[in-house]
């Protein structure tokens, strides 16, 4: 950015003497209901540039050689005048028959004005509406469902896009009921305008095909399914399988199933053509994410007059192969860290295309601030693998759920590694059978019926000995607890199928995890042994009895071209019970890190109005403060609220959109209950707003179509630990910033570790 304003920010610095460019487009006369629709009219080389977008392209663009950026929008007068009569032909489809439209253009500087004045005339409406239809079944189908679309009634604006959209309706309608040789050009408007009143009489037509008395309808015969090699070539041949009375299998790649295909083919032997059956057909064999190319069924009319359609798809598969590597950076003063993630994938296991998936995550944070806490502060490691079937499978027969979507049982295996220097190691392990499937195109549930984990911690001795001499229990028995539990759990989603689109719409996830209750039965009737603190066990290990809940509702709103709104409330809690007075240490929440609360780094926010401060100042103080970084701040109550703006600054910035965001973070985790170990972290409705923190900061996002890299700026705003006005960091103590003062010395003093307001997130795909 320094660049750009070093290089000079004149609009008019990169075109000729003798050119102009254009700055504002003015548009008079157009009702607002059309007024924004009208300027996109206007030819797009004749539309003003986004400023930044156009310093963007005069620094980096070198003269147009490189396309980067928006080049500069030059007066043309021939435009202008295309312009000007698009905006009338506009104006005339509106239903404005009479409409004229005037330009002129207006220079100062160098700098262009266009104007384009309107005079609209009357609106003209509908009187009258009548169908001619010669095939009396076609008759039946409109009548019975132009209601379900029509925009042409009597009195209705007479509007050609709405004429359009009720002829395209229609041709679908008519695709749906067995209508193959059907086509939009069977139906036309007949207009009758009264120009003094300005109303249109409207008749539609819809003819029969040349020398026929109907149309004919079509139902489905065979089905030819060919798959070729991964490089889309069919050499030497292959062998043919009949299948069924209705499919015959090719498959040149000799990769798959023939099950593999024609489960997710929904147009049968007899049906009627339907063209939805057909589109559906293309989604879940194209969504199995084994096909690189699924194009739709074509069709062959048999010789014969039955009216029968073969059917032929064909098939490209996708390499059997994938690896795919994520990242992300996190940087806060002396204290940095990363999250490495590797999914390796193949595609087709039993030529069934289930997917087997090896998954690697490696976090670390390093912390070099603080000379008691150098280096390597914990890691958490992580290893599964997840063998996932595109179907249902159970013991019993099941209907299919694909109508919406290709539903999924997913087998996994899932081992994790915790360490944190100087206090503890902890091992768990996670096997469980989930089954995800879409009721409807927008809603999905995920239900897991079986979960089994197993987690035990082993603690440094000598930190425990210092944990237990000061009366710091809970510590031990959360992080040092062997612990198993049997589980369920189950998640809905609604509209997830819309996160990568600008549309206005609402986005909703919720969660719940229940575990220990089937654990809990077993060991009253076997009345099963108690351990030193009187919770029942099995198999001589203590199980866990919890209820989780969490649940993510956003918001979004579309302002124009890629300019949106997101406002997301993310509240969770978890209850232990029964054999539980603690949460197990993996089920607990957790904020902070580069998708809720970016201003602090992962595990470093709350609990409340907790403040590390309350361990007192010495040396005993700061090693039991440095043996619990990052494991003292956690809750089994977490709400967190975002509002994020996203906007577009240039479409090609080195190959890639660069976008950016503004946003605010706000939130916590709490403690359930009142702690010793950690005073004023209890949740309370009347604390609430004290025990809040709020983070502000910016980014940019280069998205390259598959993936989009983010760098985020987050700064603490609002910050619990402290009390009354002194919670307001930013404002207080802005001068501090990005230097030293006696804010932070102070800070250092009483907390012993370095107070960092900003921090930096690098990171792929979007925070929510």
């Amino acid at each position: 950015m320094a660049l750009i304003i070093a290089s000079g920010c004149s609009v008019t610095r990169g075109i000729r003497k003798d050119q102009a460019i254009v700055r504002k487009v003015v548009i008079k006369g157009v009702d607002k209901e059309f007024s924004e629709m009208a300027l996109n009219y206007v030819d797009k080389e004749v539309q003003p540039n986004n400023w930044l977008n156009l310093q963007i392209y005069y620094t980096f663009s070198k003269k147009g050689k490189r396309s980067i950026g928006e080049a500069p929008a030059i007066l043309d007068s021939n435009l202008v005048d295309f312009s000007r009569d698009q905006i009338q032909k506009f104006l005339v489809n509106k239903g404005y028959l009479k409409a004229k439209v005037t330009d002129s253009i207006g220079i100062k500087n160098r700098k262009a004005t266009l104007y384009f004045t309107a005079q609209q005339g009357p609106l003209f409406h509908i009187r009258n509406f009548r169908d001619s239809i010669y095939d009396p079944k076609v008759r039946q189908i409109y009548r019975k469902t132009r209601d379900l679309y029509t925009h042409v009634k009597p009195g209705s604006r007479f509007d050609t896009d709405s004429l359009a959209y009720d002829r395209d309706q229609f041709y679908q309608e008519m695709k749906r009921n067995g209508y193959f040789d059907f086509y939009r050009q069977y139906i036309t408007y007949t207009p009758d305008s009264n120009w003094n009143k300005s109303v249109v009489d409207l008749v539609m037509i819809i003819d029969n095909p040349p020398g026929k008395s109907a149309h004919p309808v079509y139902t489905i015969n065979n089905t030819l399914i060919t798959i070729a090699r991964s490089n889309g070539r069919t050499p030497g041949k292959a062998d043919t399988l009949q299948v069924d009375s209705q499919f015959r299998f090719v498959d040149f790649s000799g990769r798959f199933k023939p099950r593999t295909v024609t489960d997710y083919i929904f147009q049968k032997k007899g049906e009627i053509y339907d063209i939805d059956k057909q589109t559906m057909t293309t989604s879940r064999l194209s969504e199995l994410n084994v096909f690189r190319n699924v194009p739709n069924p074509t069709y062959e009319k048999l010789a014969d007059s039955t009216n029968r359609l073969n059917s032929k798809i064909d098939i490209v598969p996708l390499k059997r192969m994938s690896d795919r590597v994520e990242a992300e950076f996190l940087f806060n003063g002396g204290r940095y860290g990363y999250n490495l993630g590797n999914t390796f994938t193949n595609r087709n296991m039993f030529k069934q295309a289930a997917a087997l998936q090896l998954k690697l995550n490696w976090s670390i944070l390093f912390d070099n601030g603080f000379a008691g806490t150098k280096g390597i502060q914990n890691q958490d490691f992580r290893v599964g693998a997840s063998l996932i079937y595109p179907r249902i499978i159970l013991p019993f027969d099941f209907p299919n759920l694909a109508k919406f979507g290709v539903p999924h049982t997913t087998f996994a295996s899932n081992f994790q590694l915790f360490y944190q220097k100087g206090l503890v190691e902890r091992r768990s392990f996670i096997n469980s059978v989930t089954y995800d499937f879409f009721e409807t195109f927008r809603k999905q549930h995920s239900i897991t019926p079986i979960s089994i984990e197993f987690s035990n911690g082993t603690i440094d001795p000598i930190a425990k000995n210092e944990l237990l001499s000061q009366n710091r229990y809970s510590y031990v028995y959360l992080i040092g607890r062997t612990t198993f539990t049997s589980g369920s759990q189950y998640t809905f989603q609604y509209n997830a199928n819309e996160l990568n689109s600008y549309k206005n719409f609402i986005y909703f996830r919720g969660n719940l995890d229940v575990g220990g209750n089937f654990l809990a039965l077993v060991s009253k009737l076997t009345n099963s042994p108690k351990d030193t603190l009187g919770h029942r066990t099995l198999f001589g290990y203590t199980f866990a009895q919890y209820v989780k809940t969490e649940f993510d509702y956003r918001w979004y709103r579309s302002l124009g071209g890629e300019r949106q709104f997101i406002f997301r409330i993310n509240p969770g809690i978890g209850i232990p019970y029964g054999n539980s007075d603690q949460l197990i240490f993996e089920k607990n929440f957790y904020a902070g890190g580069a998708n809720d609360m970016r201003a602090w780094l992962p595990r470093t926010l709350g609990p409340g109005n907790f403040n590390r401060a309350s361990y007192g100042v010495g040396g005993a103080a700061d090693t039991t403060r440095a043996r619990l970084k990052y494991l003292d701040q956690f809750g089994e109550v977490k709400i967190v609220a975002n509002a994020e703006y996203r906007y577009k600054i240039a479409d090609n910035f080195f190959g890639s959109k660069l976008k950016g965001a503004f946003f605010v973070d706000a939130g916590n985790v709490w403690r359930l209950h009142k702690q010793a170990d950690n005073p004023n972290g209890e949740f309370s409705f009347g604390n609430l707003w004290q025990s809040t923190a709020i983070g502000i900061g910016t980014g940019l996002r280069f998205d390259l179509s598959f993936f989009i890299f983010r760098l985020d700026a987050a700064f603490k705003f609002k910050d619990p630990q402290f009390t009354g006005s002194d919670q307001w960091v930013f404002l207080k103590h802005m001068n501090e910033l990005f230097g030293g003062g006696p804010f932070k010395t102070k800070y250092q003093q009483t907390n012993g570790d370095n107070y960092g307001f900003m921090q930096l997130n690098f990171g792929i795909g979007l925070p929510f």
